[in-house]
């Protein structure tokens, strides 16, 4: 109940208006949002590299239904990609894109509009030394989101997937995707679905995970734990073990702000970890999803409340 909730808040004008009015929630997105300028990210960037915590950058916006709107988010991630470039952060940088803010949902022609845009970000990521990673979105962008993505790998193929767990679809999308160079990043999903298409119990979406986490592990790509959870971050590490893989042959992927003693601690193991670091204005669905997401994470936002107040 409180997933749906928070979810259709997510899409609320009227509910954004009330938590962006208050206080505590501005001080909240200051720790799990890296700011609203390229610069503030790349601050946040410089000091995880100082910790040996490489970071996926995310211009947060998922309105790309004009042209407009599109072309903006796209100059968003090239100055992003030019800025980081300047300041010498650009090598090993990774930035997750979502296909939506880049065009995808513009009345005809919104694929062909989306895969230009990611191909230009994906060139200028290739020329300053970063990598793109396509996002994942709700269930029903799925399979447009693979077929651009497999477009936009024929010419630069260390683009990376998002798979989520939730979805019942996901383990074949594992098997298809485990190939030899292939970048996945498996979570668990922020979105929902009717239970003829997601897993719709707790238990039923960590089971998914795991076998999803063991797909790829066996296969010969490069798998990217994203999770908060404990066990599942025991099992990667289990996993890797049993396959022989060696600790920069996958890396475990944490959100900006939290579990920040894990990612540290992970880190000083020799592992490889990257942040998820969203930045930009519209942060309002991103912090409404991961609340929705898991009630641990509810928990956390809760906790920050009061301990930042």
């Amino acid at each position: 109940m409180i997933r749906g909730v928070l979810l259709a808040a997510s899409r609320s004008a009227r509910a954004r208006e009330l938590v962006v009015a208050t206080g505590p929630t501005r001080r909240v997105v200051d720790r799990f949002v890296a700011g609203e300028r390229p610069a503030d990210a790349l601050d946040v960037v410089r000091g995880l590299a100082a910790d040996g915590i490489a970071a996926t950058v995310d211009r947060l916006g998922e309105s790309g239904v004009d042209l407009a709107s599109a072309r903006e988010s796209t100059d968003g991630y090239l100055a992003l990609l030019d800025l980081a470039e300047d300041v010498g952060l650009a090598a090993g940088l990774d930035v997750s894109v979502k296909l939506s803010a880049l065009g995808r949902l513009v009345p005809y022609g919104g694929l062909k509009i989306c895969y230009e845009n990611a191909a230009e970000i994906c060139a200028r990521a290739a020329e300053v030394g970063a990598t793109v990673t396509v996002d994942a979105e709700e269930h029903t962008s799925v399979d447009a989101g693979l077929a651009v993505l497999a477009d936009l790998r024929r010419d630069f193929p260390a683009t990376g997937a998002v798979l989520q767990s939730y979805l019942r679809r996901t383990e074949n999308d594992c098997r298809r995707l485990a190939g030899a160079g292939s970048r996945v990043r498996l979570c668990k999903g922020a979105y929902r679905a009717a239970g003829d298409v997601a897993f719709t119990r707790r238990a039923d979406v960590d089971a998914s995970y795991a076998r999803c986490l063991g797909v790829l592990m066996t296969g010969e790509g490069y798998p990217m734990v994203a999770t908060h959870d404990p066990r599942m971050l025991a099992l990667a590490g289990r996993l890797a073990d049993a396959r022989d893989r060696d600790r920069d042959d996958f890396e475990y992927q944490l959100l900006h702000g939290v579990r920040p003693h894990e990612q540290l601690r992970l880190a000083s193991l020799g592992a490889q970890v990257r942040v998820y670091l969203p930045y930009g204005p519209d942060w309002y669905p991103y912090l409404l999803r991961r609340m929705a997401e898991r009630p641990a994470n509810l928990a956390l936002f809760l906790r920050a409340l009061r301990t930042r107040s």
